[in-house]
């Protein structure tokens, strides 16, 4: 489910996926949103026979019909993966009657708070640098995830843990600055749903080995597959 303009998702999923998923059997239905209507994703339909809803929207407010098969598929147990804005996919106010704003999704299903970002002008505002958090190393969606820090492309969302099911996976801090640490991937449990989230997400993020290792074991992860062996050649698929 694709719907925003800021982080070409629309380009690097699909070219992620035709990488590291389809060779792998994983079969993949993009939905983008309609160009005609920044609201409406048409074929969302599909959700229904989908084991995994993976979500790269920016607030966008689809008609009730649409977001129903969201709730619906989390009320199966089925899981969900996020990236980037994802935290803030469906908070922004509704055209009108039918269509519906979910502001608390990032609270509700990824189970952090959103709060806005810090500054992302370099070199003016200095870069993201992300760590495996200390207690969260043997974590399966860290395999094969390189060990040491590494300087993310993306800026640095502001997040809040507000679920005791969430467990923090990478955290982030402002290069220079390291009085700041943010959660930037992590994983939470709702209603038996398995969730992965991290706020990475931009182009140049799927340009490091690290993060699409991160997404291919979050993805892995929430579908209950078995994840590939810490090896550099996992992610060298072309």
């Amino acid at each position: 489910m694709i719907g925003e303009k800021e982080y070409s998702t629309s380009t690097t999923l699909p070219d992620f996926a035709k990488r590291q998923l389809e060779y792998r059997g994983v079969r993949c239905t993009f939905v983008h949103v309609d160009s005609d209507d920044s609201n409406n994703f048409a074929g969302l339909e599909a959700l229904k026979d989908a084991d995994l809803l993976f979500i790269s929207v920016r607030r966008r407010t689809p008609p009730k019909t649409q977001l129903d098969l969201i709730r619906a598929h989390l009320a199966k147990g089925k899981p969900v993966v996020g990236i980037r804005t994802a935290s803030h996919a469906f908070d922004r106010e509704p055209p009108d009657s039918e269509h519906i704003r979910w502001a608390d999704f990032d609270d509700a299903i990824l189970g952090i708070d959103y709060q806005g970002h810090y500054g992302n002008k370099p070199p003016k505002n200095p870069a993201t640098v992300v760590s495996i958090k200390n207690n969260a190393a043997k974590h399966p969606i860290l395999t094969g995830v390189d060990s040491s820090p590494f300087e993310a492309k993306s800026h640095l969302y502001r997040n809040k843990k507000t679920a005791i099911t969430v467990e923090i996976l990478l955290t982030g801090t402002l290069k220079g600055q390291n009085e700041i640490e943010e959660p930037v991937a992590w994983t939470n449990t709702v209603d038996g749903s398995r969730v992965f989230y991290t706020s990475l997400g931009g182009p140049g993020d799927f340009e490091l080995p690290a993060f699409r290792r991160l997404i291919l074991n979050g993805i892995l992860w929430a579908l209950d597959e078995p994840i590939p062996p810490a090896d550099p050649r996992v992610i060298a698929h072309k």
